[in-house]
């Protein structure tokens, strides 16, 4: 059984802002598998399908964003699973908008969810989907900009795309572990051009 977390905020007020990727991925992903109803368990809004002959857990705390890690231990205490049996998506303002790092464990960073998480279940060393919402532009407010929406339909397709990408990752790692998925779905950064003979970009 494999457990995978989106995390967000829960209520209306903080659909599809920047700081909900992980919820938004998250669904997606439970399209994509078919899932069509969830349930309501402890802190956690619960949704189960199959990878393969792989069951899947998915969840969305309820939590709010600081006190995620409660949801995540109460569901691991109670289906009895360890670190790497866990994969968390969330949202990451240190990686340009749309690109995607998926790691074996790391610090949080300066992500107060997953910060939250690691200190309930007590290690980093569990799998992870960052998706990039870029940093704050100057003068604009941290906890502004992740709890904003995306202004334009360019900005929207753009997290469109790297949504159904962290899902396809999150879907990967159930099938061929973590390695695979980093190989596959890792944002790669573009090469810096070589000037030609003439000194112009190639």
């Amino acid at each position: 059984m494999r457990l995978i977390v989106g995390l967000g905020n829960p209520g209306e007020r903080y659909e599809h802002t920047r700081h909900n990727a992980g919820f938004d991925a998250l669904s997606m992903l439970a399209d994509q598998l078919g899932v069509k109803t969830a349930k309501l368990k402890g802190n956690s809004l619960l949704m189960e399908s199959f990878v393969g002959a792989e069951k899947v857990l998915l969840c969305k705390p309820q939590t709010y964003m600081n006190l995620s890690g409660n949801a995540v231990r109460e569901l691991m205490d109670f289906y009895k699973l360890t670190p790497d049996h866990l994969l968390v998506i969330y949202d990451d303002i240190d990686i340009p908008q749309g690109w995607l790092r998926i790691r074996r464990g790391g610090s949080a960073g300066t992500h107060n969810g997953m910060r939250s998480v690691i200190a309930s279940i007590d290690t980093e060393d569990f799998a992870r989907v960052r998706i990039g919402v870029g940093a704050n532009p100057p003068g604009y407010d941290l906890v502004d900009w992740v709890l904003s929406y995306y202004n334009t339909p360019e900005e929207r397709q753009i997290a469109f795309d790297a949504y159904h990408k962290a899902a396809d990752a999150a879907e990967e790692w159930v099938k061929n572990g973590v390695e695979s998925a980093m190989r596959k779905f890792n944002t790669k950064k573009p090469k810096p051009a070589i000037p030609d003979e003439t000194g112009e970009n190639a």
